[in-house]
């Protein structure tokens, strides 16, 4: 079985969660937190998928909204949302096509979420579109990886890894495999990934994903570029999920923009 119709979707969506593991520790989760507490609310989370920060920010009492493309996986974060007596406002919408009711004083897109808009004139599309769902002084920030992959000069790099665990409810093994593909000339990733379910080591279940593009690389200049055109001041950009000024060679970068 092929899931080809939306990037997360059938398995992919089905065991996000479960192949991830817990979360709670993660260093993004505290760092939004902080810059929510500086910038204010209401909250826009960008992707919010199965609801990770979202759901984690409302039961802080945090005013929040949450949008994303994926059907699926908005049903798994209502899903979650009613085992914790939260009702989100969920938006089944994509970046570039960004039409909601209220505007926010912070915008987050985390988890390199934005790089899924590989077309662009989409991604300038989008940033406009955050920039016009923003209070003036509100702030948008996100989250990039650059892919640094040994020698810049090569136009290709590939790399494979699997991960698996097992489902609580049937002992079942949940496993996934990806390969992905970095075009360096073009700053574009292709990504290969199957899920398989297995019983007794016996494979009873599988299926494939393949995005080509799936993700488009920014550099940090790039990344500044794009919220410049969009309208953008007071940028920084800060190394990892800290505070910290970004560094070169950094894996991941978060850049933060104001709307004047």
């Amino acid at each position: 079985m092929t899931c080809t119709d939306y990037e997360y979707g059938g398995m992919m969506a089905e065991f996000w969660d479960l192949l991830r593991g817990d979360t709670t520790t993660w260093s993004d989760r505290f760092f939004y937190k902080e810059i929510i507490a500086q910038s204010g609310q209401p909250v826009l989370d960008v992707g919010c998928g199965t609801g990770r920060l979202l759901l984690d920010f409302m039961q802080d009492g945090i005013d929040s909204d949450g949008m994303d493309n994926s059907p699926e996986m908005l049903d798994r974060c209502r899903q979650k949302a009613v085992t914790l007596g939260l009702e989100p406002r969920l938006y089944l919408q994509t970046m570039e096509t960004l039409d909601l009711p209220r505007r926010y004083q912070t915008i987050i897109v985390p988890s390199s979420s934005f790089q899924l808009v590989t077309d662009l004139a989409d991604a300038r599309e989008a940033m406009r579109r955050c920039f016009n769902h923003l209070l003036p002084g509100g702030v948008l920030v996100m989250s990039l990886m650059p892919y640094h992959t040994g020698d810049n000069h090569d136009p290709v790099v590939i790399g494979e890894w699997s991960s698996e665990t097992v489902r609580p409810d049937d002992g079942a093994t949940i496993r996934r495999w990806s390969r992905s593909r970095i075009d360096r000339v073009n700053d574009l990733e292709h990504t290969e990934d199957r899920y398989e379910i297995l019983m007794n080591s016996e494979i009873v279940a599988s299926e494939s994903h393949s995005r080509s593009p799936a993700t488009r690389i920014y550099n940090q200049a790039q990344a500044s570029q794009l919220y410049t055109d969009a309208g953008f001041t007071d940028m920084r950009l800060t190394s990892g999920f800290t505070h910290e000024p970004a560094k070169p060679d950094d894996g991941v970068f978060c850049i933060w923009g104001t709307r004047p």
